[in-house]
C-alpha cells in the first residue's frame, strides 16, 4: 500500500514557503508585480491547490525581501529610489485627484519590473480619463479588483496605465469616501498602506538616493 500523503497541518509550512519563494522569484523575473496574482500562479505551478496551504501575502513580500537580497541588493535601491521620485512628480502632477501611492514603490519592494501604483479618488472616474487626454498622455483603460473597508465584495473599478521615462505607472480611481473607506488585504482585511503626497516626501528625505543615483 503506497504511503498516505502527510496531513495538512504537518505540510503546511513547507508548502506556504515553496510557494512564497515561487512567487517571490515570478515577481522578481518574470514581471508579474500583483502580489496575489503571484501566488496564485506559484502555488498552481507546484500543484498545490489547497488555499489553506497558500501563504499570506504577508509572507511572500518577506520572501521577495529575501530575493532582492540575495540576488539584486546592488541594483535594487536605486530602482526602487527613482521611482519614489517619479510616483512624487506624478502625484503632485495629479494632485486634484488626491492620489494615494500604494504597493511595491511604498514598501519599498519595486525592482526595476515594477510600476507605480496610485490609487485616485474621484467620483466621475471620467474627469481622470478627460484629464490625461488632455495633457496628451496616452493612456491604456485597465479594470483594478480590491474590497473597500465597510463592503461586504470585492468590486471593479476602473483604471489606466501609460509609461513616462521608462517606467509603468498604473492608476486606480475610486470614489471619494475611499478616502475613509480605503481598499483592504483580501487576507486579512486591514487597510493596504497608503501614503500621501506629504507622507512620501517624508520617505524620500529620510532615505538618501543610493550612491550613483542621481
Amino acid at each position: 500500500m503506497p504511503p498516505s500523503s502527510p496531513p495538512p497541518s504537518r505540510r503546511a509550512p513547507r508548502e506556504r514557503l515553496l510557494i512564497a519563494q515561487e512567487a517571490a522569484r515570478l515577481i522578481a523575473e518574470s514581471g508579474i508585480h500583483d502580489f496575489e496574482h503571484a501566488r496564485r500562479k506559484a502555488a498552481s505551478k507546484l500543484g498545490i491547490h489547497e488555499e489553506a496551504l497558500w501563504p499570506r501575502l504577508a509572507d511572500v513580500e518577506q520572501a521577495l525581501r529575501e530575493h532582492q537580497r540575495l540576488f539584486a541588493a546592488t541594483e535594487q535601491p536605486g530602482a526602487l529610489h527613482r521611482r519614489r521620485e517619479s510616483a512624487m512628480q506624478a502625484m503632485q502632477f495629479l494632485h486634484a485627484f488626491q492620489p494615494r501611492l500604494v504597493g511595491a514603490v511604498l514598501t519599498g519592494l519595486a525592482g526595476d519590473n515594477s510600476p507605480v501604483n496610485l490609487q485616485l479618488h474621484c467620483d466621475d472616474a471620467d474627469a481622470v480619463q478627460h484629464f490625461l487626454h488632455e495633457q496628451r498622455i496616452p493612456a491604456e483603460a485597465r479594470t483594478c479588483v480590491l474590497q473597500l473597508a465597510g463592503h461586504a465584495s470585492r468590486q471593479h473599478f476602473p483604471g489606466w496605465e501609460f509609461a513616462a521615462d521608462g517606467i509603468a505607472f498604473e492608476l486606480v480611481v475610486l470614489p471619494e469616501d475611499a478616502l475613509r473607506q480605503p481598499p483592504v488585504s483580501p487576507d486579512d482585511g486591514k487597510p493596504l498602506p497608503r501614503a500621501t503626497l506629504a507622507q512620501l516626501k517624508l520617505l524620500l528625505a529620510a532615505s538618501p538616493p543610493p550612491t550613483g543615483v542621481a
